[in-house]
């Protein structure tokens, strides 16, 4: 069983390599194949799939012993793994060490789960797409990635997989490049990653030379010893990392325009793992975090604002897509405030329940997408009877985001809420973080409510709107169709609407009635509210409820455009600063010299003439001048 952590993380890694190179073996054209690559993409769905669900299985084995002792507030017990050996460095030495305790082995499950689903439901979704098994091989090299960063036992380890993740997401997220707009969104999302990673690996630097071990045991062993400095700085550091991988205030303007990749990634990588990765390196390093009274405080403000803001924002989209791009950055907002109020298992319990839900809804919106032909509600409604199971679990992955009783994020929700409320009368916060925290979070229940039922109503009820569009370019899956989405699709939405549902039961009926009804009435306010502007018109869209603020937060508050006058232009300005530079001076002085030469050049070659006489003439001048002066100075 110590191999276990070893071998879920091997067998993703396998499937990519095999995918790559083995999936259009051997090199022959189709010819009585249904489509261009029909077998290709047969063989690779098959290689994708099985060892996948190889990880899957593994995860649940190690899974099975720790249980959910976590979410129920034990500490963690025994970590199941071992060491494959060290790597020298010359200092610290890196620790080659897999291993799986309580809280890797329930987000391995969460992980590979996840990952399972995508891949089936891509089968259907992109079934006749020529780049498919690249795709395949991509999704199972992420999960690779991000089971090493789950298991690992080294910091430095667990840093191999996070910048993997980073480049398949960039590979992911550009799948159609032929759109300008797709590969422009997966450069945004490298690059604002990147550099929140930069901070990630120094805040890694300063662990470990303050505990002489980058491995996690020895790291959080030698907590207590760090002078409150080291540990502020070094975690003020990875909070730079966290809030570019799980898209927090102020980098998270990346994960919106990533919703032009495919459907299925959005649910693998940007809303169920790769953005829930910085959370859980918060609660993996929590102890660390905890001795950071100041980290803590600045994690506080941040979630507070980023919660908000992003619910508002998604209350003012027209793309589906975005609505549950910006909720995720809410979701995640949550968790970092559990974080920040001194509860981690309430944080990890709601990545859980968020990570099944939001895959959920992301797949259901896929099937809508599929069917529709586009990705704006303005061109959805009344396809409730059309797509009945599809409407049936988004219906459950709505009830569970708004935290609505007996849907799983209501249980999640009401810990982080009690959270909350503790640390208002003693905790790790300031007062001031501490009620901006709470009140957001409020005001944050009523938003989630009025934009889930707006998304809701928009897509299932009233006249439908659907508008026969032209054929789209090849390499899209966005085509029009009549039926419910084909069966690859419709039994992965069918599982994950199971834990959406019920997971929430995993963490013990623990609920705080108080807590519970205030989340339950304020989000059936926002519900409420929408529900009567649209009923009072429901063919406007309910968002005018928001009146003058509507249009800054359909623009996020104009956060991208600050950005844009801030360091984009600045930037581009001083690259072609840069580049006229090179052009006139560098390259200017390397011209001038060649002309240069060639100006001298040219005076040589009067004097190289071929004329015979020309040269006597030059020889008997020289002569003459020669005994002149030996006259005249002698």
């Amino acid at each position: 069983m110590t191999i276990f952590p070893l071998l879920a993380v091997v067998l993703p890694f396998v499937a990519a390599v095999a995918g790559l190179l083995l999936s259009r073996w051997p090199h022959r054209r189709p010819t009585s194949t249904p489509g261009p690559g029909a077998g290709a993409n047969a063989r690779a769905a098959w290689i994708a799939v099985v060892p996948t669900a190889g990880a899957a299985v593994l995860a649940l084995w190690l899974a099975w012993e720790p249980g959910f002792a976590f979410l129920e507030g034990a500490r963690p017990g025994p970590a199941v793994g071992r060491t494959y050996g060290t790597i020298g460095t010359g200092a610290i030495p890196i620790s080659l060490t897999l291993q799986a305790d309580d809280l890797s082995a329930i987000l391995g499950v969460l992980v590979t789960l996840v990952a399972l689903a995508v891949q089936v439901y891509s089968v259907g979704y992109l079934h006749d797409d020529p780049r498919y098994p690249s795709y395949s091989a991509f999704i199972s090299l992420f999960t690779s990635a991000m089971l090493l960063v789950v298991y690992a036992g080294d910091l430095l380890v667990l840093y191999v997989g996070w910048e993997i993740m980073g480049l398949c997401s960039y590979l992911l997220i550009g799948h159609w490049w032929e759109d300008k707009a797709n590969s422009r969104a997966a450069i945004k999302a490298f690059l604002v990653t990147r550099l929140g990673d930069v901070g990630f690996l120094f805040g890694i630097f300063v662990l470990g030379a303050a505990a002489g071990s980058f491995r996690i045991a020895d790291v959080l062993a030698k907590v207590p010893e760090m002078s409150t400095g080291t540990l502020v700085a070094a975690t003020m550091l990875l909070l730079a990392g966290v809030a570019g991988k799980s898209a927090q205030v102020p980098l998270h303007t990346w994960l919106p325009d990533a919703m032009a990749g495919p459907t299925p990634i959005s649910a693998l990588i940007h809303a169920a793992t790769m953005v829930a990765a910085g959370i859980f390196i918060v609660a993996r390093l929590f102890p660390a975090f905890q001795a950071a009274r100041p980290t803590l405080d600045v994690l506080a403000v941040l979630a507070a604002l980023g919660m908000l803001g992003a619910a508002l924002a998604a209350l003012a989209q027209d793309d589906l897509k975005r609505v549950l791009a910006y909720s995720t950055i809410s979701q995640l907002s949550y968790m970092a405030g559990g974080l920040a109020a001194g509860s981690d298992s309430a944080a990890i319990f709601h990545l859980l329940t968020h990570g099944a839900f939001k895959a959920l809804l992301f797949l259901c919106a896929g099937a809508v997408i599929h069917h529709v032909g586009s990705n704006l509600m303005t061109q959805m409604g009344g396809l409730r009877r059309q797509l009945p199971v599809t409407f049936v679990t988004m219906t459950i992955g709505f009830a569970a985001l708004a935290g609505l009783p007996p849907a799983s994020g209501f249980f999640s929700k009401d810990e982080l809420l009690l959270a909350m409320d503790h640390a208002l009368s003693g905790g790790g916060l300031t007062d001031a973080a501490a009620l901006l925290l709470y009140g957001c979070a409020l005001a944050t229940v009523a938003v989630t409510g009025a934009y889930a039922t707006r998304a809701w109503l928009r897509t299932f009820f009233g006249a439908a709107r659907v508008v026969a569009l032209p054929e789209p370019e090849p390499g899209t899956a966005h085509v029009i169709d009549v039926r419910e989405a084909p069966r690859t699709m419709l039994v992965p939405i069918v599982l994950l609407s199971v834990p959406a549902l019920l997971l929430g039961l995993a963490g013990g009926l623990h609920v705080d009635l108080g807590v519970a009804a205030i989340g339950v009435v304020l989000a059936l306010l926002g519900a409420g509210v929408v529900y009567a502007f649209w009923r009072s018109d429901p063919l406007a869209d309910p968002a005018r409820l928001l009146g003058p603020l509507r249009v800054p937060c359909e623009r996020a508050f104009y956060v991208d455009g600050v950005y844009s006058a801030l360091f984009v232009r600045p930037v581009l300005a001083l690259a072609r600063l840069v580049v006229r530079t090179d052009d006139v001076v560098v390259d200017g002085a390397v011209r001038g010299s060649g002309r240069s030469a060639r100006g001298l050049s040219g005076l040589l070659r009067l004097a190289q003439n071929g004329n015979v006489q020309l040269y006597v003439s030059g020889v008997l001048a020289g002569v003459l001048l020669i005994v002149v002066g030996a006259v005249v100075f002698t």
